[in-house]
């Protein structure tokens, strides 16, 4: 009965969790709503703010409001154009420099971007920057947050059921089965469901950054450097979050065009 009663949950959130990507058109697993996550993340990020060095006043740090304020219209623009008006009801932006010799931004849910100085040297100018805060500001737009949080949940039920399914067979036996679905469920699941989140950020980023005027051409020059900065340290790509450099510059190039098709309706040529 209990393994009946797993079954039918998981089912049931499968069918009823599904939200539509506002640029893709698919829908995607998510039952972890704006109102249940926005609050969080605004909290987490005022205490990391309070918690490290914020540049303010800077040319640098202007020049971090100034592309975020042109992502978000961008944003914007292509929402409204097709059909997502209020889609961005709830998000509080806001953009800060923070000192960091890490090479790293971030957006947290509700728009919420925080971009590290140790970057800027590999961005160089305001496009390898559009390219990075397009990239975050897409994690954000379509959720990915909210929607690994859902994976993680649906992973926990599964483990719950194998737990119940295992339930007569000896202590060992059981570990067993639970190290076999937990690695099982991550390379075959969340790592590339993870890889997938990446791919479709990037995709987004692009059109996000052409709309707003900067040449999504430059995204390449941008990842061929933060490639050079890497020094082929990353882990093979199966065991990672993230695409490779090269698988990540070879998806970039084939969607560079439909970026630019994309600004093209709203009047940007490149």
């Amino acid at each position: 009965m209990k393994k009946v009663i797993l079954s039918a949950s998981a089912a049931l959130l499968l069918i009823v969790a599904c939200s539509t990507n506002p640029f893709t058109g698919k829908k995607d697993l998510n039952f972890v709503s704006n109102n249940q996550i926005f609050p969080t993340a605004f909290a987490q990020y005022d205490q990391f703010l309070k918690e490290n060095k914020v540049i303010k006043g800077t040319s640098q740090a202007q020049m971090v409001t100034s592309v975020g304020q042109k992502i978000k219209a961008a944003a914007e623009k292509y929402l409204n154009a097709n059909g997502y008006q209020g889609y961005l009801d709830g998000y509080q932006w806001e953009y800060n420099l923070v000192d960091s010799k890490d090479v790293n931004a971030w957006c947290m849910p509700g728009g919420k971007i925080v971009v590290y100085t140790g970057i800027l040297p590999i961005t160089k100018d305001e496009a390898g920057l559009a390219t990075v805060m397009g990239h975050e500001v897409a994690h954000a737009l379509v959720n990915h947050g909210a929607q690994r949080m859902s994976a993680t949940t649906l992973q926990e039920l599964g483990a719950a059921g194998v737990g119940v399914a295992t339930s007569g067979q000896s202590a060992t036996a059981q570990q067993l089965y639970q190290q076999a679905y937990g690695v099982t469920t991550q390379y075959a699941g969340i790592l590339p469901f993870s890889r997938k989140h990446e791919n479709e950020a990037d995709e987004i980023g692009l059109i996000l950054m052409a709309i707003a005027g900067y040449n999504p051409d430059k995204a390449i020059e941008f990842w061929q450097r933060m490639s050079a900065n890497s020094g082929g340290s990353a882990p093979p790509e199966f065991l990672s979050t993230h695409p490779s450099d090269a698988t990540r510059i070879s998806n970039i190039t084939a969607q560079i065009p439909n970026a630019k098709a994309q600004a093209a309706k709203f009047g940007v040529k490149f």
